[in-house]
């Protein structure tokens, strides 16, 4: 995968702070330029994204139940040892290897900067909804706050069928929510 310019830009200047640890940019955006030859889901052209792991051992009790990320062999997005030995550098990469299972194929009718959040609060909302059984029509879900895992949460469980409510303590939050999400559905109720 290529990186789109400002990422390349950002090598030398960004990619450490002052610590020498690698900054965090696990949520990368681009192109892919090359496949390797058992990959099926991605040709070169494709616009795709990645979020915070690019491989894990594959064999292991965390990797067939889905959960890479808890891997011990996980190697994540950035300022990880790969298999090769070398140092991940996530967003600040101008190229990255990944295991496809890893990349996630971006419509080209999507642009790749609206897909972005998906990767970040769209999962972190998306698979507790989803392992948890609680994504069909009918249910009724509460979602604490409406920041930007909030916004998200709601958005997808509105997609899914479900009945909403924003619980906030914030007044604005309420007026904010009944703007945002009141075209979505008209059973909205403004207590």
């Amino acid at each position: 995968m290529v990186m789109p310019t400002k990422a390349r830009e950002a090598l030398g200047w960004a990619a450490r702070d002052s610590s020498g640890l690698l900054s965090l940019s696990p949520f990368v955006e681009g192109e892919v330029v090359e496949t390797g030859p058992n990959v099926r889901k991605f040709k070169a052209g494709d616009s795709a994204e990645l979020g915070a792991s690019v491989g894990s051992c594959g064999d292991c009790e965390f990797c067939f139940q889905n959960l890479e990320c808890c891997c011990p062999k996980s190697v994540f997005t950035y300022s990880s040892i790969d298999r090769d030995g070398s140092t991940t550098y996530g967003g600040y990469s101008d190229h990255i290897v990944v295991r496809e299972r890893f990349v996630f194929l971006i419509p080209f009718s999507l642009p790749l900067h609206a897909a972005a959040p998906l990767l970040c609060a769209g999962i972190s909302v998306y698979s507790p909804m989803r392992h948890l059984g609680i994504d069909r029509p009918g249910l009724h879900l509460g979602v604490v706050g409406l920041g930007g895992l909030g916004h998200v949460a709601v958005r997808f469980a509105k997609a899914m069928g479900m009945k909403v409510t924003v619980i906030s303590s914030s007044p604005w939050k309420k007026k904010e929510a009944i703007e945002l999400f009141e075209p979505m559905d008209s059973s909205i109720q403004k207590r």
